[in-house]
């Protein structure tokens, strides 16, 4: 093994041991704009995103105590079955890609990491808030054909090492590893809007969007809410509702924003309580202006803002409209119990529905926020 390709592995096994790699730039590259002789998907990425509609649906107390919609109905089951699919997925959370036997490649976390039951919970509030979100479902048990023990480290270190990792696959109907509560994700069904520099969108650009202050205002008080820190570009995605992007010369017509990866939620870091309480949804409650500064990358691409009173109202109101028992359902769904130094599961579902509470408090009773 060259001493690079040694290197590489050597990184590979320090992120899993610590789940974390260096942040790296969470600024977006093309933060100076896109340059007159842009190309064209630069310029239909752009004209997409300053029409993108932050919201897509109505409120749905529904969709917060039930799991997404499943029309295979595959992903509701205690177990489900797939095979694997030799593919680096790239990012540093430990996940593997896995063919449904209808061909489906379905995403799949493991490892009994925090941001599984972050993923679990976020995307579900963002649905019942009326948010385009990305389908992902708690599973009890996914038996996998052909996975080695470790899938993601095992498909990075064959990449390091140089190996062919279809020369790896051993899928047999009598090879087959267990893997439990694990998350397993079904992408949001809408094209994804990019171009040969940028994926997805960085929060400083909804400067560009020309959409009703209230509702950016309320995607922004969303994401506080949530304490949605690891928030650079690629944490986002921009999605048409029409027709792929560059299928006709005006591009798409029906565009959506969307906030991709949820797994760092309920924090700083990610599913921890006492910092999910202690983080205020205010950074000065008096003008109603919300910052991400003092949670990990220094806010990173979400710039302080001052929200409006609509936003405020609107936002408050939603989050309080549920009731105890749909929030204990909904933390119990994502088994957020786990992750609170208590053995007493109904004691760990009020606290975290008392911290709930509290943020929504601090919203309403915030303002009137200033013009």
């Amino acid at each position: 093994m060259s001493s690079k390709a040694f290197g590489t592995c050597a990184g590979v096994l320090a992120a899993v041991g610590f789940y974390v790699l260096p942040a790296g730039s969470h600024h977006d590259p093309m933060a100076a704009g896109v340059s007159s002789s842009a190309s064209i998907a630069a310029r239909h990425r752009d004209d997409a995103l300053r029409r993108a509609r932050p919201r897509i649906g109505v409120f749905n107390r529904d969709a917060l105590i039930a799991e997404p919609h499943d029309p295979t109905g595959v992903l509701t089951r205690d177990e489900v079955s797939c095979t694997f699919v030799p593919h680096a997925p790239g990012g540093t959370s430990l996940k593997f890609d896995c063919a449904l036997d209808d061909g489906e490649v379905i995403r799949v976390k493991y490892a009994h990491q925090p941001e599984i039951h972050a993923e679990v919970a976020a995307t579900r509030l963002l649905a019942a808030l009326g948010y385009a979100s990305d389908h992902v479902y708690m599973v009890h048990r996914v038996r996998c054909r052909g996975c080695p023990r470790n899938p993601f480290v095992t498909t990075l270190l064959l990449d390091a090492i140089g190996v062919d990792r279809d020369d790896t696959s051993r899928a047999t109907g009598n090879d087959q590893r267990d893997f439990e509560w694990v998350s397993v994700e079904r992408k949001f069904d809408a094209a994804p809007i990019e171009d040969e520099t940028r994926q997805g969108w960085a929060w400083w650009e909804l400067k560009n969007v020309e959409v009703p202050r209230e509702d950016l205002d309320a995607l922004r008080l969303v994401a506080v809410f949530l304490a949605h820190w690891d928030n650079k570009a690629d944490n986002q995605r921009l999605v048409c509702l029409d027709q792929p992007i560059g299928e006709d010369a005006h591009g798409c017509r029906n565009s959506a924003l969307m906030i991709q990866d949820v797994g760092a939620t309920f924090g700083p870091t990610k599913v921890n309580l006492s910092q999910w309480r202690r983080m205020p949804i205010w950074a000065d409650r008096a003008t109603c202006t919300v910052s991400m500064h003092a949670m990990p990358y220094r806010g990173a691409t979400f710039a302080d803002a001052r929200i409006s009173d609509a936003a405020r109202i609107r936002v408050g109101t939603e989050l309080a409209s549920f009731s105890d028992a749909d929030l204990r359902k909904w933390f119990a769904d994502a088994r957020f119990p786990q992750f609170y130094e208590s053995t007493d599961d109904r004691k760990d579902l009020d606290a975290w529905v008392d911290a709930y509470r509290n943020r929504v408090a601090q919203i309403l009773t915030a303002g009137p926020c200033p013009l």
